[in-house]
């Protein structure tokens, strides 16, 4: 009889049992799991869906970036993660298709190379493991890069004064590129009227 193979949540869940108590690396998890692309999406639905009280740095202090310990088998009652599509498809537009930790646009080319090119999923703000829920204040447009976990590696979000002094301080050929951008992004047109000036 063919047995079915194990997917790379079962390994990684395997891997996990196995190493009660001890420091995991990123990459020794994603080798675990038979190097699956989208092993920090079946972490989390361990942790938050299937209730694996695994940690991270933003749970405890001693532990760095890129590092989880689970440190007992004991599980916490699982989360429902069901977001309708309405209020994705709300958010989304609301985020104006824009990851909202990167400034990445659906459909960019991907930062980290290849051929592939920015998906756009929706993330909670405030996780549900630690009181979240799906309201669409709670929720945001991120690219799958920053939902893997790369937020911890991306700079913060410039506040507004701040963007706009940059702005000021780049050169001309600078200025019109974010200009140019910007028109694009908001589907927006500069007429003649736009740049007469008032007397």
């Amino acid at each position: 009889m063919h047995r079915k193979a194990k997917g790379s949540k079962q390994k990684i869940l395997e891997f996990f049992l196995q190493n009660i108590g001890k420091i995991l690396e990123s990459r020794e998890i994603q080798e675990a799991s038979g190097g699956a692309s989208e092993w920090a999406r079946r972490v989390r639905e361990l942790r938050n869906e299937d209730g694996y009280q695994i940690l991270t740095h933003k749970d405890r202090a001693n532990l760095k970036p890129n590092q989880y310990l689970m440190e007992t088998i004991e599980r916490l009652p699982a989360f429902s993660r069901d977001i309708s599509k309405e209020t994705r498809a709300y958010v989304l537009e609301r985020n104006g298709y824009t990851c909202q930790m990167c400034g990445a646009s659906a459909g960019d080319p991907d930062p980290l190379g290849g051929n592939r090119t920015v998906r756009l999923t929706v993330g909670h703000i405030l996780d549900k493991s630690k009181g979240g829920d799906d309201n669409p204040n709670n929720l945001r447009a991120v690219c799958t890069s920053c939902n893997e976990g790369l937020q911890n590696i991306s700079p913060p979000k410039p506040d507004r004064i701040h963007l706009l002094a940059q702005i000021r301080r780049a050169t001309r050929t600078d200025q019109e590129a974010v200009l140019k951008w910007l028109l694009q992004k908001f589907n927006l047109k500069v007429t003649a009227q736009d740049d007469e000036s008032t007397p």
